[in-house]
């Protein structure tokens, strides 16, 4: 529904034509904005309602306390490999988890691993390279959600979140044990659940939209062939220099396959393909820039950097094997 509305509008009613810079450009970031900022308010009304029925501290205590060899961090890949979500539509669920007091570790899992893999991304592989490397791609996206989740949560860096997320954080607490102890109703609870949605919809929205704007104008303005000149076999940094190159892009994983399959035929190795495609979706400007409003400088400087050290050695990795 809201692609055909964003496809109506900037096509129909704005007279745009499909296919050109501009109507790409205009139609990502009209269908994106509305999307995110649903899915924000959606997603913020649900932990708000889980928040209100099931004790916060109680889930923190039983995370941070209990030794669980890893599951933890499994489950959280897992769960963000099926989720059909892009590194920015990734970002209100991370919220959701951090302001449900899931560890900031465990969050970095799914943070890592929902936007590498979805189900349209596994059949595109599947049909293009077999199932040997669509496997492949599998494990390596819930292994680095792993790594990287769990390398992350050593690092204890819950002091580099915003003030605006521990506020919210805090508020969410005291809520929970409010209704825990006076027993409210849900009916009772509601208008209070969606005001605190609305609310962290008012203060990431600036943020929706100025990353979403970054990412339509590159989708629809930079070719595909300036990144593929600089990704040959001859060059022998052609793997980190993939990645750095694909910070700047922004597309779902779905959406970046067939781009893959353009650099493969050209002649570029399948390792650093997959390196570009997977720093592609998990690690772009427009994510850094909603995350801007969740974590500091630092915090988004030490997550893009561990999660490209990771795709770097796993495209080497792949260089290597296939």
């Amino acid at each position: 529904m809201i692609r055909r509305f964003a496809d109506w509008l900037v096509f129909s009613v704005f007279g745009l034509t499909p296919g050109t810079p501009l109507g790409e450009a205009l139609d990502f970031f009209v269908y994106d904005t509305l999307k995110i900022t649903l899915l924000l308010f959606l997603i913020s009304t649900v932990m708000g309602t889980i928040n209100a029925y099931f004790p916060i501290e109680r889930l923190r205590r039983y995370l941070s306390s209990r030794r669980l060899y890893g599951i933890e961090y499994f489950l959280a890949a897992v769960f963000g490999a099926v989720t059909p979500f892009c590194s920015c539509s990734s970002i209100p669920l991370f919220i959701g988890f951090v302001k449900g007091g899931i560890p900031l570790g465990v969050t970095f899992s799914f943070l890592i691993a929902s936007p590498l893999i979805n189900e349209v991304a596994v059949a595109m592989f599947a049909g293009s390279f077999g199932w040997r490397v669509t496997v492949l791609y599998i494990a390596s996206g819930i292994a680095m959600g792993m790594l990287g989740g769990w390398l992350l949560g050593k690092m204890r860096l819950e002091k580099l979140l915003t003030p605006w997320v521990r506020q919210i954080q805090a508020q969410s607490e005291a809520e929970s044990t409010r209704w825990q102890a006076e027993g409210l109703p849900f009916a009772a609870r509601l208008p209070t659940i969606l005001r605190d949605a609305r609310d962290i919809v008012r203060g990431v929205f600036l943020y929706i939209v100025v990353g979403i704007a970054i990412g339509a104008g590159i989708h629809g303005y930079v070719p595909d062939e300036f990144f593929a000149r600089w990704m040959g076999h001859d060059n022998p940094y052609a793997v980190p220099l993939s990645v750095l190159l694909a910070v700047p892009m922004y597309a779902n994983a779905a959406g970046i396959v067939p781009v893959v399959q353009v650099f493969v035929a050209k002649g570029i190795p399948l390792g650093t393909a997959l390196a570009f495609m997977m720093a592609v979706v998990g690690l772009s400007l427009p994510e850094a820039t909603l995350l801007k409003k969740v974590m500091t400088w630092k915090l988004i400087g030490i997550f893009f950097g561990t999660t490209a050290v990771i795709i770097i050695l796993s495209g080497y990795l792949f260089n290597r094997i296939l």
